[in-house]
């Protein structure tokens, strides 16, 4: 893929992905060469698109070794950004390629750990793998970044995470100090590529850069629809890097993937998004993990339920608990009233939902945000959209403010995009 602007002086490759045409080539010889029975047995209707995709299964760019091995062979050192999301199929990313005798040196881990058992905010120190006797290096806490030492005996550089495709889910923040720190240092940078379950639908408010941090560096809306690949390539041309600098990039894709493919994630991406649900209704409910309000850490529905000790009681009532994933999670041993969300039928979000912000500062007399509106501020990406819910503004009203800030990034998304 190459730009045409002159300022784009990196190379930029990724892998092409399978045409349709040629899966349907594949699919109505395999038909010619069956029997009636079996071609009935199969059900394929090789003029059906729809079917076809649905029925050809995703492969993601992990998975894809004879694409990336080339670059990372030869006794060239690599290093890793990869957590427990990372495997092909049932064995983890880094075990297959020791296996493959590739010069593995770091392993580098975002939030949540390298075996993904932190708490969310917990800071991860450096350690030894247990299990590989890789050094692994912590990019969350103080060193979000790679140093110059920690790269200088790396000649180039894996990234695959499983993200979500939403702003203040911090691996997409990892990722930009990943690029940055490749391309102040030379090294090439692949990103494997995997889905991205909310990447049929951008919505939310555009991120004001005056309320940059860690949980929103880029001027992206709150779901961004992108993959974690074609993302990489919105920071190197947005030109988003320190210093306006740009990574040598490769993208693998996934193969049989569009945005509209529905996906369920193998792996949970972090301990607390653990089913679909969850994962559905993220984008919205962690509005709320910067109130007073709990969204269910320390219990078996995580990001599938809200609540407080002083709301009314509701028929359903939850007592957060510790355990995995929540050491010490708000209103531990307390009962909170409040509302179970995976009861309801979701057959697919496609939208932001602030019925539940909304709501519960109504529940709570507009007691919602005291002492936190700041670090709600920084989710929100601006100090307007706790305004307008505290002025009592419609969730349709709220909604009208985002629609040119949406307008104008779906155009610059479409420069970036992989994938239909």
């Amino acid at each position: 893929m190459k730009y045409s602007n002159a300022k784009f002086n990196f190379r930029l490759k990724y892998i092409k992905l399978l045409s349709l045409k040629s899966i349907f080539i594949f699919l109505i010889a395999s038909c010619a060469n069956s029997s009636p029975t079996e071609v009935e047995k199969n059900s394929i209707n090789p003029t059906d698109s729809q079917t076809v995709k649905e029925l050809i299964p995703i492969v993601v760019g992990a998975e894809q070794m004879d694409q990336y091995l080339p670059f990372i062979n030869r006794g060239k050192r690599v290093g890793i950004v990869a957590n427990p999301s990372s495997m092909l199929q049932n064995t983890h990313l880094v075990d297959a390629l020791m296996a493959s005798r590739i010069l593995i040196k770091t392993v580098f881990s975002p939030e949540h750990g390298f075996r993904g058992n932190a708490d969310a905010g917990e800071h991860v120190q450096n350690a030894k793998d247990s299990r590989t006797g890789l050094p692994i290096v912590s990019l969350y806490g103080k060193n979000k970044k790679p140093t110059d030492e920690q790269l200088k005996n790396i000649d180039v550089m894996l990234f695959d995470i499983q993200d979500v495709g939403v702003r203040f889910y911090t691996y997409i923040s990892t990722l930009h100090y990943v690029m940055e720190a490749c391309a102040e240092n030379n090294i090439p940078l692949i990103i494997l590529d995997r889905p991205n379950p909310n990447g049929h639908y951008i919505d939310g408010p555009i991120l004001d850069m005056k309320f940059n941090s860690f949980v929103g560096m880029h001027p992206v809306p709150i779901v961004h629809g992108m993959t974690i690949g074609e993302y990489g390539q919105m920071i190197n041309g947005e030109f988003w890097l320190k210093d306006s600098v740009q990574c040598e990039l490769t993208v693998v894709p996934c193969r049989n993937y569009t945005h509209n493919t529905p996906y369920s994630l193998p792996i949970p991406p972090s301990p607390n998004l653990r089913s679909d649900v969850s994962i559905q209704l993220y984008p919205s409910l962690c509005l709320l993990e910067a109130t007073t309000v709990t969204v269910g850490r320390g219990t078996d529905g995580p990001f599938e339920r809200y609540g407080h000790p002083d709301f009314p009681k509701t028929g359903f009532s939850f007592t957060p608990k510790s355990g995995f994933g929540s050491k010490h999670p708000k209103f531990e041993g307390k009962l909170c009233n409040g509302y179970n969300l995976n009861m309801k039928e979701y057959e697919r979000v496609d939208q932001l939902d602030l019925s539940f912000v909304i709501n519960s500062n109504r529940l709570l007399n507009g007691k919602l945000f005291i002492n936190r509106a700041k670090f709600f501020n920084l989710l929100a990406g601006n100090d307007i959209l706790l305004k307008q819910i505290e002025e009592g503004l419609s969730e349709k009203e709220i909604r009208e403010s985002w629609k040119e800030g949406l307008e104008d990034f779906s155009l610059k998304r479409e420069r970036y995009l992989i994938y239909e």
